[in-house]
C-alpha cells in the first residue's frame, strides 16, 4: 500500500492541498496530513503513520523536508520505516528505497550523516578537554552561597522544592542539588 504523508508549518496559512494532490497522483491510498513544524519530534499523524506501517508499505512524500528538516530525525523515521520492512519515496527528491539503487544512495547519505555527528562530537569533546586543562567550570554556573543559604534555610523550615525555587526566583534542579549536597554533607 502507498501510503502518503503530508505536512506544513502550523500557522503559515499555508495548505496541504499541492501535497496531497501530488501524493493521490503517485498512487496514495491512504493520507496522513499534519499541521506542525518540522523540526518537531511530537507529530501525532508522523506516529499514527509509522505505527500503522507493515510489510511491503512505502511511505510517499512530495518532498523530503516534509518528512522532517532534521537530519537526525529522518534517518530515525527511515530506520523506523525499515524495521517494519516498509520503503520509502520522495517524489520530487527522486529518492526511492525500494529500488537497489535508491536504497544505496540513502545509505550513503546516512554514512555521511554518521560521520558528520562523530566528527561534531570528537570536537565537542576535545573542546571540554581543553576547557577543563584550563581550569573552567563546565556547566550552568552555580548561584552564590548567600542563594544556597536562603534555599537551605526554606528547606530546613519544610518548604518544598518547587514551592522554594519559585519563591527565590531559582530553577527546581538547582533546588533539588543544594538539597543532595545538603543530605550529603549530614553524612
Amino acid at each position: 500500500m502507498l501510503i502518503g504523508y503530508a505536512r506544513v508549518s502550523k500557522g503559515d496559512d499555508q495548505s496541504n492541498a499541492l501535497q496531497v494532490r501530488a501524493l493521490k497522483g503517485a498512487g496514495c491510498t491512504r493520507l496522513f496530513e499534519e499541521e506542525a513544524s518540522g523540526g518537531r519530534w511530537e507529530r501525532p499523524e508522523l506516529h499514527r503513520m509509522l505505527d500503522q506501517l507493515r510489510d511491503g508499505d512505502t511511505v510517499v512524500v512530495w518532498k523530503l523536508d516534509r518528512l522532517s528538516r532534521s537530519l537526525k530525525d529522518v534517518l530515525h523515521i527511515m530506520e523506523r520505516i525499515a524495521m517494519a520492512s516498509a520503503g520509502f519515496r520522495s517524489i520530487t527528491d527522486n529518492i526511492d528505497t525500494t529500488t537497489p539503487a535508491g536504497k544505496l544512495l540513502f545509505q550513503v547519505t546516512g554514512a555521511f550523516a554518521e560521520f558528520e555527528r562523530s566528527m561534531i562530537r570528537q570536537r565537542v569533546n576535545a573542546g571540554l578537554a581543553r576547557a577543563k586543562a584550563q581550569g573552567k567550570r563546565l556547566g550552568r554556573p552555580r548561584v552564590d552561597h548567600h542563594v544556597e543559604e536562603q534555599v537551605r534555610a526554606e528547606l530546613a523550615k519544610g518548604t518544598g522544592v518547587i514551592k522554594a525555587a519559585k519563591a527565590l526566583g531559582i530553577g527546581v534542579g538547582t533546588v533539588q542539588r543544594i538539597k543532595q549536597e545538603a543530605t550529603a554533607e549530614a553524612f
